[in-house]
């Protein structure tokens, strides 16, 4: 493990480009809706049921890791929030995912979970978060 001695954040890779301006995560749910924070919360316990997960808030999104990130709120909606799984291939046959898009030049493919309600977090949902949490730990 690296740590940058800027922002003291650990990475696996040495001098891993990243932005030590991130912010807290108050900041990141302010003025955010009471449903919006219950369903951020809802997704990170359903995580810590998973295992050890670290929030970091940053400029644009807020990304959720273990040794690497392995999962990103990329919207804070009204009533929603978006979640974007990269994985280094495309899971076709889901329910779950509203796009699968692959990153130009890589092997990654993003996938799209929009949260309306906690129970959108199923039994299918809870899979990808596990392999997705696996590559991270």
């Amino acid at each position: 493990m690296w740590t940058c001695p800027l922002c003291e954040r650990e990475f696996t890779a040495t001098n891993q480009v990243h932005s030590c301006r991130d912010r807290e995560l108050s900041e990141a749910l302010s003025g955010k809706s009471p449903h919006t924070v219950a369903l951020f919360d809802h997704l990170v316990d359903e995580y810590l049921q998973i295992g050890p997960v670290k929030v970091y808030p940053t400029k644009s999104m807020i990304a959720l890791g273990a040794k690497v990130n392995f999962a990103y709120i990329s919207q804070l909606g009204k009533n929603f929030i978006d979640v974007v799984f990269p994985f280094k291939q495309a899971y076709d046959d889901n329910l779950c995912f509203s796009k699968i898009k692959q990153v130009p030049g890589t092997n990654q493919y993003n996938h799209y979970f929009r949260m309306y309600f906690k129970e959108d977090i199923n039994d299918e949902v809870r899979k990808y978060m596990r392999m997705a949490w696996g590559m991270g730990a």
